[in-house]
């Protein structure tokens, strides 16, 4: 697993790829060497130019709305990118997981050059809760622009392309230097959206946080290596449920979010649009196939020309409004459909099984979405670059690529929250199990704990030999404390989520109340989640100080009805004594 490998040796495989990636950027701006490998004459080039035709019938040019594109060579850093490297890294997330691309993402390290340098964040990413709260809106938006760009001005544009990536860095630097930790690829990275889309709960390869012991630096979390040359955590609590903390917690818990639902299956519309686009525009697929694209000459130049081309015919819509139109398009078409089918499904499913919870079927819808996702793109993202591959060697990368979404749906499809809980308490059992000093080989038929599973887990904390209530309460109380200490669930909804281990166990609400009431004694920090504790104090600290401006602002006003009170008096003294010369009056004053 790629969390197993020290974070020395990601540094390297991280400079290696930010370096490749400057340099693709410095060739989008000058490359005087690149040109020579797409020299349809140049034989010994594999990238050669050579015209595909779909119908495997010679193809004498690439033609788009009925002319044919003047082809020449050209530099290659555009059609590396978009044909290479995006189908390269949308792969690593399916299969690999999104740990191993968080922990080599060239992006995410140079994003930390403020962190790098010693600078401490200047804003704390609670106080803007807004875009924590509407985040993916926000990265969806900007895949929206992202792909719409694509096709109007950065697909072949290289200086225009260039400019577009060295913003992009310089963007994802100055949120990180506002806000710190892994702020751009969590709320602003619109490829933080995809890896969301594509990892589902987890990704074929992915390593499992909810089994890791407590305090582990799990999957991709922010980590550093101290003068010793070991690693510790640089969490600096930027997400609550963090993605690279646990994948899948942070999948159910942001389920049902607002927005998930436009991520999921907007997400099929972009690619459903983005790729239907180029026929919509060319009349032909043989343009996209083609590559020719990646390298099309004087493409700003289309930009306010006719964007449809159907039955031989162009419509008399400019590029500029024919592509956001696309993409809108079939982005709602999308999303009606999802969420019909989303409604339908949950009606049938219901009347088989009426317990079936919502929450499962819209797993199992975005699921398939996924799995439609993942085929579609590979049907075409990377397309142009395979089919210049000898014809067995295209199928075996079909076959591959059906195996592998396969493979993924069948392991997802059965998942479900109550499933991962289980599984993460069963650990955190077995770990409390291992405490006790009784011997477990003649119950488990031989077997170690290790070897047993999450139900033998449970049915053997019911049949413990010579076990005590004490026992159980031990058991209970590491449960319930590791399970606060890694923020599962709140300290006031502990009793509802370990009431089925409570039962197993044959302990009550009062041992619980006892047990929970000993912890938080012992540890106080547990009371409040670590991820929220900094909006926590956040909202303490306005309180106190509008508390604080409250009390002065009353002893401000007393202090003055009392001044005032003391003026009036003395005025009154004043004047009683010059308009009497009763003795007893004098008195009575002189004593007030």
């Amino acid at each position: 697993m790629i969390n197993r490998v020290s974070e020395q040796k990601m540094h390297l495989v991280r400079w290696v790829l930010v370096i490749g990636w400057l340099i693709l950027i410095i060739s989008l701006f000058y490359d005087p060497i690149s040109y020579h490998l797409s020299d349809p004459n140049n034989l010994y080039s594999p990238f050669r130019d050579r015209i595909i035709s779909l119908a495997k019938l010679p193809a004498q040019c690439v033609k788009v709305q009925g002319e044919c594109l003047a082809e020449t060579p050209y530099p290659m850093g555009t059609r590396f990118f978009w044909g290479m490297i995006v189908p390269s890294a949308i792969a690593i997330v399916f299969v690999f997981g999104h740990e191993t691309w968080r922990r080599i993402c060239p992006l995410y390290f140079l994003s930390q050059i403020p962190r790098g340098l010693g600078i401490q964040p200047k804003l704390s990413i609670d106080k803007n809760r807004w875009l924590v709260g509407n985040h993916l809106y926000v990265q969806f938006a900007l895949l929206f622009i992202g792909l719409n760009c694509r096709i109007l001005f950065i697909n072949s544009a290289r200086l225009v392309f260039g400019c577009f990536l060295l913003l992009t860095i310089f963007s994802a630097i100055t949120v990180v230097f506002l806000y710190g930790g892994r702020s751009w690829c969590h709320y602003v990275c619109p490829f933080g959206m995809v890896q969301m889309v594509f990892t589902g709960p987890r990704g074929l390869l992915d390593s499992e946080a909810h089994k890791a012991p407590p305090r582990s630096i799990t999957q991709s979390m922010c980590r550093t290596v101290d003068s010793t040359g070991q690693e510790k955590s640089a969490c600096i609590n930027c997400k609550s449920a963090c993605l690279d903390i646990d994948a899948e917690k942070s999948y159910w818990e942001h389920l049902t979010k607002p927005g998930r639902k436009l991520v999921q299956y907007g997400y099929l519309g972009l690619v459903s649009g983005y790729f239907m686009y180029y026929y919509l525009y060319a009349g032909n697929f043989n343009y996209y196939f083609s590559g020719a694209w990646t390298h099309e000459e004087n493409q700003l130049a289309n930009v306010l020309k006719p964007g449809f081309y159907l039955f031989d015919r162009s419509i008399a819509i400019p590029k500029l409004v024919a592509v956001p139109l696309t993409f809108a398009l079939f982005v709602g078409i999308c999303c009606l459909i999802g969420s019909k089918s989303e409604k339908a499904l949950f009606s049938y499913w219901r009347r088989r099984n009426p317990k079936i919870e919502r929450e499962q079927v819209l797993h199992r819808v975005f699921s398939v979405c996924t799995f439609i996702a993942f085929n579609a793109f590979f049907v075409y993202g990377g397309r142009p670059e395979i089919l210049r591959l000898p014809w067995v060697v295209q199928q075996i990368f079909n076959a591959l690529i059906i195996l592998v979404s396969t493979v993924w749906l069948y392991r997802t499809w059965g998942r479900s929250s109550q499933q991962y809980n289980k599984e993460g308490l069963a650990h955190k059992l077995r770990r409390q199990l291992k405490k006790l000093s009784l011997d477990f080989s003649r119950l488990a038929e031989g077997r170690s704990l290790d070897e047993l599973n999450a139900d033998e887990l449970y049915v053997l904390a019911t049949a413990l030999p010579n076990a005590t209530l004490q026992n159980h309460c031990r058991v209970y109380k590491g449960i319930l404390q590791e399970a606060l200490v890694e923020n599962l669930f709140e300290p006031s909804v502990s009793k509802d989520a370990l009431q089925q281990l409570r039962e197993k166990l044959q302990l009550g609400e009062e041992e619980h109340d006892r047990i929970l009431g000993e912890i938080l004694q012992e540890k106080p920090d547990l009371s409040y989640p670590i991820a929220s504790y900094s909006s926590k104090f956040s909202l303490a600290k306005t309180k106190l100080k509008s508390d604080r401006s409250a009390i002065e602002s009353t002893q401000h006003n007393h202090l003055h009805q009392a001044l005032t009170q003391i003026k009036s008096t003395k005025k009154r003294t004043t004047s009683s004594l010059q308009d009497t010369n009763t003795p007893t009056r004098i008195r009575r004053i002189k004593n007030k």
